[in-house]
């Protein structure tokens, strides 16, 4: 072979080298994330003067910049009813919340409403299975969940624990979901295949309000009626552990809720546990990696909390009214604001991640821990 060809043989297997393992443009801006979180108002009881009606879009990573509103049937109507609870699945596409009366179904991507359903005997704060399959629906402080076929709304079934049903919470492996009542100290267990109770965990000391479980599965952290602190049970054994209550603090009257603590959360990596406490507009922070856990921080609130949550990285956690605290330094570092720049507080968020503009992750309502070692 003469000298030019070999060049031109160098040359285009150079280029075709280049061609097969070079990233490309397009490539490179599927990859990038958009975080976003979606706040559902109003989301403290129906009192709008904490962001309106509607679902409140912020931009996670540009200092939580307010990006839009959207509207739904829930928010069109003269007197909003209060949002009762909100999940996501990036993997369908779908955004859900309740109201008092209804279930609602949110496109992702075309903002639009896709349905609406009233459940019998209302609803409350719902879950969702991981595979986006399922709905678990309380009726409104009532007898029963509402087993949902997430697709369109449809009851397939209902779980009665005559207990006042009210909060729910899916395990991250989708098989358990655990239900709270009103009425009841004892967390009850429920199959996601069969719909069946399966186990209860506790009694605690009084009936069980917001709680939240860790990612294997085998440990609850409970908030209960008259104690300003928390709960711990084993979900394997079924037994209560421990009781946790808040150091240097008194509890007092609050403006919501009637409990002392209300609203609890796991970081991401399970070491710390955040505790709402409403008299004193503070959140408690406990260390995990103690025994008994260790009160190490209280965080003052612009208002009386009744929810926390966090980022799916650990960065922040969420507080009901609409501060943003970052983790490591327990310093506030935003405040949500909408686009009238009015305060926007509420217990129903969730973060929603977007690539292409497409959902491709989300996180919870609850603070749920996310460490999923092998056993």
């Amino acid at each position: 072979m003469n000298s030019p060809c070999l060049v031109r043989l160098c040359r285009i297997l150079v280029l075709l080298a280049f061609t097969q393992f070079a990233p490309t443009a397009r490539a490179s801006d599927e990859t990038t994330i958009e975080r976003r979180l979606y706040v559902v108002a109003p989301g403290i009881r129906n009192y709008l003067e904490f962001g309106g009606a509607g679902i409140l879009v912020f931009d996670i990573d540009d200092g939580y910049r307010f990006l839009k509103r959207i509207e739904t049937p829930a928010s069109r109507v003269l007197v909003p009813n209060n949002i009762k609870g909100v999940c996501a699945c990036a993997e369908t596409g779908r955004l859900y919340f309740t109201t008092t009366k209804k279930l609602y179904a949110v496109d992702h991507v075309s903002e639009q409403t896709l349905w609406e359903r009233a459940l019998p005997k209302g609803c409350d704060r719902l879950s969702i299975t991981p595979d986006g399959r399922l709905l678990y629906v309380p009726s409104f402080e009532k007898d029963l969940w509402n087993v949902v076929d997430a697709r369109n709304g449809e009851p397939l079934a209902s779980v009665v624990t005559d207990s006042g049903a009210h909060n729910t919470v899916c395990g991250l492996d989708g098989r358990r979901m655990f239900l709270a009542g009103l009425r009841s100290p004892l967390l009850a267990v429920a199959d996601t295949e069969t719909h069946e109770i399966v186990a209860q965990v506790g009694p605690f000391s009084a009936p069980v309000r917001p709680f939240t479980v860790n990612g294997m599965g085998t440990r609850c952290y409970v908030c209960v009626n008259g104690l300003l602190g928390f709960e711990i049970g084993d979900l394997e054994s079924g037994r209560k552990l421990a009781r946790v209550e808040v150091q240097r603090f008194e509890r007092g009257p609050v403006k919501r809720h009637g409990c002392p603590s209300h609203g609890i959360g796991l970081t991401p990596d399970e070491r710390e546990l955040w505790l709402c406490d409403g008299h004193n507009s503070r959140l408690h922070v406990f260390d995990l990696t103690a025994t008994p856990p260790r009160q190490t921080a209280s965080i003052a609130l612009r208002e009386q909390p009744g929810w926390v949550t966090f980022r799916l990285d650990g960065r922040q956690a969420w507080a009901s009214t609409g501060e943003v605290i970052d983790t490591r330094s327990k310093r506030i570092v935003a405040a949500l604001r909408d686009e009238t720049g009015r305060e926007v507080q509420s217990e129903k968020m969730v973060e929603i991640h977007f690539a292409g503009g497409r959902p491709v992750r989300n996180g919870d309502q609850f603070g749920v821990g996310r460490v999923r070692a092998s056993r």
